[in-house]
């Protein structure tokens, strides 16, 4: 049953994103809207929504720190995971706007939630001030988000309303089969002796980034780089204000040493990183193959170091 549910969970995981990236950028052209906007706004919140539902629920049974580790463990897993791997299959283009205004944005977003960890704990104000953060961010967005039509023979052939229910759909049974392929693959190492610490920190780890790579491949199969970036950028700016923030408000976090020792700084220096990397040229940034292994590279090291220290403490 569990090998069932890996082979299905792929074969349904790869059709939905299919649909999912198709929807989105159809509802896109129709609306007016850039594949940057799309990418942000509803490819990178609509897979962050599992990480919300977690902080929710973590927070309104008393444990809001898994919300912590969830948003910041996610972001770590978005920029060094899912673009490490997508850049390293093939290099990704970044547009002046994704360099001067929505990175430094994310790198704003993750000093502001520096700010909220100081003092060892995040209060209902402080969670408060980072969904503000977020409005007014998704405002902005939003206003400068219109474009001219552009010509797209594929958009153009799905209806508007086509469009928005393979959005829909798509996300869902994405988010769905993410969760039937974590499961199996869950179970299939513990069949073979692998402990509950390890499966959650690589395959439970890896599995709440699933819908990001897999919409992320499909967006660069159909030359939607925008969408990738997008993604990528809608995703931490969801976890960073809206999972954090929203656990805050029902419950104030107290923050482990390791979120700011360890979490926080990885997921801020890949961020400064990834913006580095974007100034690149004048014109427009690049990510190549061998920046996407950097990337990667550091997720390994990332993982390593927290199995080995959370195995030290335990030990």
């Amino acid at each position: 049953m569990a090998t069932g549910a890996v082979l299905a969970g792929l074969i349904v995981l790869a059709w939905s994103a299919d649909r999912f990236v198709d929807g989105a950028a159809a509802s896109a052209r129709h609306l007016g809207l850039s594949p940057l906007s799309v990418g942000i706004l509803v490819i990178g919140f609509g897979t962050s929504a599992p990480e919300l539902m977690v902080s929710a629920f973590s927070a309104a049974a008393g444990t809001p720190r898994l919300a912590l580790g969830n948003a910041y463990g996610s972001n770590i897993a978005n920029i060094a995971l899912v673009v490490g791997t997508v850049a390293l299959v093939s290099p990704l283009v970044m547009r002046p706007q994704i360099v001067r205004r929505e990175l430094p944005l994310l790198c704003l977003a993750t000093l502001v939630s520096l700010w909220s960890l100081w003092d060892g704990r995040i209060s209902r104000p402080e969670a408060l001030l980072l969904l503000g953060l977020l409005i007014v961010s998704l405002a902005w967005s939003l206003l400068r988000s219109k474009q001219a039509p552009e010509a797209d023979e594929a958009a153009h052939q799905m209806s508007l309303r086509r469009g928005l229910l393979w959005t829909l759909a798509g996300l869902v049974v994405l988010l769905a089969s993410s969760r039937l392929l974590v499961w199996g693959a869950a179970h299939i190492a513990s069949a073979f002796g692998v402990s509950d610490l390890v499966i959650g920190l690589t395959v439970v780890a890896v599995g709440t980034s699933l819908p990001e790579l897999a919409s992320s491949f499909s967006a660069i199969r159909k030359g939607q780089h925008d969408m990738v970036l997008g993604n990528m950028v809608g995703s931490n700016f969801f976890n960073t204000l809206a999972v954090v923030g929203l656990a805050g408000v029902i419950h104030p976090i107290a923050v482990e040493p390791d979120a700011l020792i360890r979490d926080w700084p990885t997921m801020a220096a890949l961020t400064l990183l990834l913006w580095l990397f974007g100034l690149g040229s004048k014109r427009r940034g690049r990510i190549n193959r061998l920046e996407g292994g950097v990337l990667l590279l550091i997720y390994i090291a990332y993982t390593v170091w927290l199995i080995s220290s959370v195995v030290m403490s335990q030990g």
